[in-house]
């Protein structure tokens, strides 16, 4: 059971979210693991709109159907209010989530409310993440910049691997560079790079990057895609992985799965080593 935080300098858009997306999407098609996605944003909904229709949220649907226990439309704000009250044990997160596939995938959305709310429930987030890590084999948890700076240290010194998260632009490679000096985790093995968005054919590949930052392993990324991205605007995310799991090599989509499976496969292999 680990805990995976997405992580980015929280300046620019480096493609964080929908590179967690991507991710999660082919665990659960591709692995047999039991995921939980935590978006600790605040009415962020480019999460969201991967998988299920603003005006279909209340309805509680999942993709293999509904979940009858409308305790979950409350999400993050339900949990908060169990965990004050010391009322919630980790087999009740799923009542709070939403279902993208039975068994596999599950979600805990952004949160809606207003802003004062969220500044005070906020500060759960560490405790709610540790007690889904007892209950599923993967966490997932997608780190906003709206999350106080002690409150995101407390989630990245707990989490199991930290995903960070960087664009193709030369300034931000070496903002990253600065960052990576002064924050010991991100120096640390518990640190695996990736490039979202990515143009294989930008003078900064993966090749120069990777000799760039002195990796020895080459960095993940996530390409840009097309169909991807067209489907992560229309809620079709897990019906875009299921059509595409026969997708061979040569097709013109054949190199966003490839490298979404290398990044996957860096994952797991990045946390078997550090256990």
């Amino acid at each position: 059971m680990s805990v995976v935080t997405f992580w980015n300098n929280g300046k620019e858009q480096t493609g964080k979210t929908l590179a967690l997306v991507a991710i999660c999407t082919h665990l659960a098609v591709e692995h047999n693991y039991r995921i939980l996605v935590v978006s600790t944003g605040y009415q962020d909904e480019n999460l969201d709109n991967c998988f299920w229709e603003p005006k279909k949220a209340k309805k509680n649907l999942g993709l293999f159907g509904p979940n009858a226990n409308m305790a979950m439309e409350e999400g993050i704000s339900g949990l908060a209010k169990m965990m004050k009250s010391n009322r919630v044990s980790p087999d009740h997160i799923t009542n709070y989530t939403k279902i993208i596939f039975k068994d596999r995938l599950e979600i805990l959305p952004t949160f809606k409310g207003e802003y004062n709310e969220y500044k005070d429930l906020r500060r759960y987030y560490p405790d709610i993440i540790n007690l889904a890590n007892s209950y599923y084999d993967l966490v997932l948890v997608d780190l906003d910049k709206e999350v106080q700076d002690d409150i995101a240290g407390t989630i990245m010194e707990n989490s199991n691997l930290i995903v960070a998260n960087l664009s193709q632009r030369l300034t931000t490679i070496n903002s990253f560079m600065q960052i990576r000096e002064e924050n010991p985790i991100l120096k640390s093995k518990k640190t695996l790079l990736l490039i979202g968005k990515y143009d294989k054919f930008s003078k900064y590949n993966i090749k120069n990057i990777s000799r760039y930052l002195g990796e020895k392993n080459k960095v993940s990324t996530i390409p840009y895609n097309t169909l991807f991205f067209e489907a992560c605007e229309e809620a079709k995310v897990p019906d875009l992985f299921l059509s595409l799991r026969k997708t061979e090599e040569d097709d013109r989509n054949g190199f966003f799965l490839a490298e979404v499976r290398r990044t996957v496969d860096n994952i797991i292999y990045r946390l078997e080593d550090l256990r």
